[in-house]
C-alpha cells in the first residue's frame, strides 16, 4: 500500500491549526461537524476554544461534542451544555451536542464484537466531519487521538457503553480490555465508511498527560509538546504521533509509553489497520521547512 502523507508542523498555535489543515490541500464541503473535546469541568489540559479560532472562521464549521457514559459534568444534555457554555464553547462557535435529541445505528458487517454503532443523531445533518483531537494517554485506551475520537468520541451515551462493553452495555467497565480496544477500532471503521472522503483528521500533540481530557483531575503533561500533525488517514495519524513519542529524547516519554503499553493501547491500532480504516505506512511531511 502506498505511504499515507502526514503533514507535521512545531508550531502549536490557531494559525499553524488553520496552516497544516489548508496542508492537506482537500477543502470541505459545508456543512462542516468540528470534532472537539469539550474538556471535563475540572480537567486542566485540553484544547481551549480560542485554539480553534482561526480553523473555525475559515471552515465556517459548528463545534460537535457526545455525551458521556459514566458520572461528571457531561453525562446528561443539560449538564453537558452548561459545561459548554462554561468552558466558552458557545462563546466563540456554533455548537451542537449530536446526541441532545437522540442517536442513530450505524450498521456493522464486519465487526467481532459490534454490530451497530451508536452515534449521534444530528451526525447526519453534516456533509464533511473534520475531526481535531488532542494527542495523550488516555486511563484505559492507553493512548487518545483520531481512533478514539471517531468511535467513542461520536457515540452516543449508551453508544459509549456498547464499545466499552464490546457489544454489551450492561459490562462497560468489565468487558475484557482487548475486545473493548477492538470494538473502539469496529467503531471507528464505521464512522470512516459513513462519511467516506468527507472526513480529514487533526492531531495536536500538546499537555500530553497519561489521563484523558475527559478526567476532572488529570495528571500533568508528563512529556514537552512536539506539535500538530494531520492526515486523511486516522491510523497513518495516530501512528506517527505514537512514533514521534518513541523517538523523542524527552526522558519523560517513558511515563506516557508505560501508560500506552500497560493498557495494550497499540492494538486499536493494529485492529484499525486489519479492518482497513487506514494504514500504518506512512510519510511524515514537515510544513515548517
Amino acid at each position: 500500500m502506498e505511504k499515507k502523507k502526514v503533514y507535521f508542523t512545531k508550531d502549536i498555535s490557531s494559525k499553524s491549526l488553520l496552516k497544516i489543515y489548508q496542508a492537506l490541500d482537500k477543502e470541505l464541503t459545508g456543512p462542516i461537524a468540528v470534532k472537539v473535546h469539550s474538556g471535563e469541568a475540572g480537567n486542566q489540559n485540553f484544547l481551549r476554544p480560542i485554539f480553534y479560532k482561526d480553523l473555525m472562521e475559515y471552515t465556517n464549521g459548528t463545534v460537535v461534542e457526545c455525551n458521556t457514559a459514566y458520572d461528571g459534568q457531561r453525562n446528561t444534555s443539560e449538564k453537558h451544555l452548561k459545561l459548554l457554555d462554561n468552558h466558552e464553547w458557545t462563546k466563540y462557535y456554533k455548537v451542537d451536542l449530536l446526541d441532545e435529541k437522540g442517536e442513530m445505528a450505524l450498521d456493522i458487517n464486519y465487526g467481532k464484537y459490534l454490530t451497530k454503532n451508536y452515534v449521534g443523531e444530528n451526525l447526519k445533518n453534516y456533509e464533511s466531519l473534520l475531526v481535531v483531537s488532542h494527542f495523550k494517554g488516555h486511563p484505559m485506551g492507553g493512548y487518545g487521538g483520531a481512533l478514539k475520537n471517531i468511535s467513542i468520541g461520536l457515540a452516543s451515551s449508551y453508544g459509549k457503553a456498547i464499545i466499552h462493553g464490546a457489544g454489551e452495555p450492561e459490562k462497560i467497565w468489565t468487558a475484557d480490555h482487548d475486545s473493548f480496544l477492538t470494538s473502539m477500532a469496529e467503531a471507528a471503521k464505521s464512522i470512516v465508511d459513513y462519511k467516506k472522503d468527507k472526513i480529514l483528521f487533526i492531531n495536536v500533540m500538546t499537555n500530553m498527560s497519561v489521563d484523558c481530557d475527559c478526567c476532572a483531575k488529570a495528571s500533568d503533561p508528563c512529556m514537552q509538546d512536539i506539535g500538530i500533525l494531520a492526515s486523511e488517514d486516522p491510523v497513518a495519524l495516530d501512528q506517527a504521533c505514537i512514533d514521534l513519542v518513541y523517538n523523542s529524547i524527552d526522558p519523560g516519554k517513558d511515563t506516557l509509553i508505560e501508560r500506552i503499553e500497560s493498557r495494550n493501547g497499540l492494538l486499536t491500532i493494529k485492529e484499525a489497520e486489519k479492518l482497513g480504516v487506514g494504514t500504518t505506512n506512512y510519510e511524515l511531511i514537515n510544513i515548517d521547512n
